[in-house]
């Protein structure tokens, strides 16, 4: 499945050019307003086919901020002190941006297409859905996305940005719930490909929520053991 190829891609992509996008990360933020720009010229005017295909793929079907946001989520079921976030938390704020400017060119066709489809009184009601799913997540796309530049994070504090980066989770859950309204009519009509794309999602999504769940009540006991032991130690000085 292409999706699967974009995230493995999208992996290598964070390893390789971890050091770079730290240093320069204005450079890659250009680059994906340039394929932006390009979906946008190619959905006026069609583009030589192998640029054409590219962009359907990568900016379309949102398959690459998908991916890049997928590799976002992931980091936080690994351990702090592990290798996989000590090559990729450092870049976490990056590649998240890099996935919501990438996510906009896919946000501006298909935001104009829902509302021409509404506006006309000929949508479906699963259309009618499907555009109140998204534009939750044009919402939950924006704020997360401003907050994660280093500018407006230095202007909060750090309950409050804390507070606002939890809504990730929403955010992520309802990429879930949009892609399955995507995928839901061609995959019970016995669509191969689009279930083939429901299962790889659903795996996709379900072991992030399985193993992020895990992760913080790991995290959580590791800080009650380590509290448990501070006490203990404040009670032996005590007595000594």
């Amino acid at each position: 499945m292409s999706f699967l190829l974009v995230l493995v891609g999208s992996i290598v992509f964070a390893l390789v050019c971890k050091k770079p996008l730290k240093v320069a990360p204005w450079a890659f933020y250009a680059a994906a307003i340039v394929l932006d720009v390009l979906f946008i010229v190619d959905a006026t005017t069609r583009m030589p086919g192998l640029v054409h295909d590219g962009l359907y793929l990568l900016i379309h079907k949102c398959t690459l901020a998908t991916a890049l946001f997928v590799v976002v989520m992931y980091i936080g079921v690994f351990r702090k002190d592990g290798w996989v976030s000590q090559q990729l938390r450092p870049v976490r704020a990056e590649l998240s941006i890099l996935a919501w400017l990438l996510a906009l060119g896919h946000v501006a066709l298909y935001l104009g297409s829902y509302v021409t489809r509404l506006a006309s009184g000929i949508a479906r009601p699963a259309v009618a859905l499907s555009l109140g799913v998204a534009l939750l997540l044009l919402v939950l796309l924006l704020v997360l996305g401003v907050t994660s530049f280093n500018g407006v994070k230095k202007r909060m504090s750090k309950t409050q940005w804390r507070r606002v980066q939890k809504w990730a989770y929403p955010f992520f859950g309802l990429v879930y719930v949009h892609l399955m309204l995507m995928l839901a009519p061609a995959a019970l009509q016995g669509g191969a490909a689009a279930q083939a794309s429901v299962a790889v999602y659903t795996v996709v999504f379900g072991g992030y929520a399985v193993g992020r769940t895990v992760r913080a009540v790991a995290d959580r006991r590791v800080a009650k053991n380590e509290k448990a032991a501070e006490l203990a130690l404040d009670e032996e000085l005590c007595l000594s």
